[in-house]
């Protein structure tokens, strides 16, 4: 263990001494929250292992929903190759968890992840034996690392991306992030950048792979006609009705969001505004907002439930895991955390169903998802509020241009298509020398 490393864990011990107790006391009111603390711990789990006799285990880590969703593609497509396999998935929210147990029903076991403590992660190794770890995208974990490969266990990212804003803090602590690198056997990366990245945060060159995004190979992107028209009676529109949806939203995007339909509303006969916060918890925060202005709206939750149709010309989407499908009867759709400086969210989810995508300055997080829908002409930044509103209506206003505009974003995610089928080719090579 280096100075760095052992300095991490003598920080992190003498910090989970003074926070567990706190977190204990208030999670053990909550049966679900307790019952994830404890296995983030590493405990209760010996009645858990999903070890199934002459078959390699797989521990698949996914932090939340996007990422649980990354991981169902890349096991989907190690499937058809590798179908004896025992996977164990994990998650680190509980939105994941839930998203993670609906989609993984009966394919894998599904918990949550320790934390990064000695003890907590050799508890959980040592209970669930795994002979190869796959972490999504980029959780550079020091003790997971070190301790799987102690046990003789290989280590490799998958749909591995590391931003901009990312690195910059990462290299401020390379003397711990390095050592850890150089114990992954593998590193598949979305593109040119993520590997250059991560190469000078100290991963071995020639264990670094460019195999795209697997978020573009997602089930949905094959058009689902019968699913959209449900969604069309739900929300009663048809498609001639202009659409206009901002998915994410973030912080002081709720107040830019309202003001932005104040001036399409003014505009655009009929139109119906569909705002949908990153976190479900701030769906009450937008209500409020609307409520003051004056404007009519309704929560998602609200419609179908006892037959009552959309009234409202704004719809809050209060519920977990839909927008991808809902992004399918947008005319417009505008990717939020991107006019306040929190890094974007992914445009792509709105590409794959043909839509043209809006979306500000700040997108250092999914630079390279900009970048293709830019060359290709399927998406288009706005620097503020007033922008964003005269795009929007432009596109509205001409909804022949926005159509064209959503092929072009269509066609550059296309382009990408076959990246879980290369990420879980690196996956199937691991697992050809574990012997089980």
């Amino acid at each position: 263990m280096n100075p760095y490393h052992f300095t991490y864990n003598f920080l992190a011990f003498g910090l989970s001494l003074i926070v567990l107790p706190a977190i204990w006391c208030h999670e053990k009111k909550d049966p679900e929250r307790k019952a994830a603390l404890t296995q983030r711990l590493g405990y209760d789990l010996h009645h858990l292992n999903p070890v199934m006799p002459g078959h390699p285990r797989l521990w698949i880590h996914a932090v939340s929903v996007g990422e649980v969703k990354a991981a169902e593609t890349i096991v989907n497509a190690l499937n058809k190759s590798c179908n004896n396999v025992s996977i164990l998935l994990t998650t680190t929210t509980m939105t994941g968890q839930r998203e993670a147990c609906k989609r993984f029903a009966g394919r894998a076991t599904v918990r949550y992840a320790p934390v990064d403590l000695w003890g907590a992660t050799r508890r959980f190794l040592g209970a669930l034996r795994p002979d190869l770890l796959v972490c999504m995208e980029t959780e550079i974990w020091p003790n997971w690392i070190a301790n799987a490969h102690g046990a003789g266990i290989k280590t490799v990212f998958i749909n591995g991306r590391i931003s901009d804003r990312s690195i910059r803090a990462y290299m401020k602590i390379r003397g711990l992030m390095k050592p850890a690198l150089e114990k992954v056997d593998a590193f598949s990366m979305i593109s040119e950048a993520d590997a250059r990245r991560i190469i000078s945060l100290g991963a071995p060159a020639h264990r670094v792979q460019i195999n795209g995004n697997a978020k573009m190979d997602a089930p949905d992107l094959d058009r689902d006609d019968a699913g959209v028209q449900r969604l069309r009676q739900l929300f009663a529109v048809n498609e001639n009705t202009p659409v206009f949806i901002a998915g994410s939203i973030r912080g002081a995007e709720a107040e830019i969001l309202m003001a932005v339909y104040d001036r399409l509303a003014m505009q655009i006969p009929g139109l119906l505004f569909i705002l949908a916060p990153r976190h479900l918890n701030r769906s009450s925060r937008i209500a409020d907002i609307a409520r003051a202005k004056g404007i009519e709206w309704q929560y998602r939750t609200q419609l179908g439930e006892t037959g009552a149709a959309r009234s409202a010309p704004v719809v809050i989407l209060d519920t977990i895991g839909e927008l991808r499908d809902v992004y399918s009867i947008a005319s417009v759709v505008f990717c939020g955390a991107s006019l306040v400086p929190l890094g974007g969210q992914n445009v792509l989810e709105a590409a794959v169903w043909s839509k043209p995508v809006l979306y500000g300055p700040s997108m250092e997080d999914f630079e390279e998802a900009r970048i293709l829908l830019e060359t290709a002409g399927g998406g288009m930044c706005v620097k503020d509020e007033m922008d964003l509103a005269d795009r929007a209506v432009h596109l509205l206003m001409h909804p022949n241009e926005a159509r064209r505009m959503g092929r072009l974003a269509k066609r550059a995610v296309l382009t990408n298509q076959g990246a879980a089928r290369r990420h879980a080719r690196v996956v199937a090579e691991l697992l050809t020398n574990v012997k089980s």
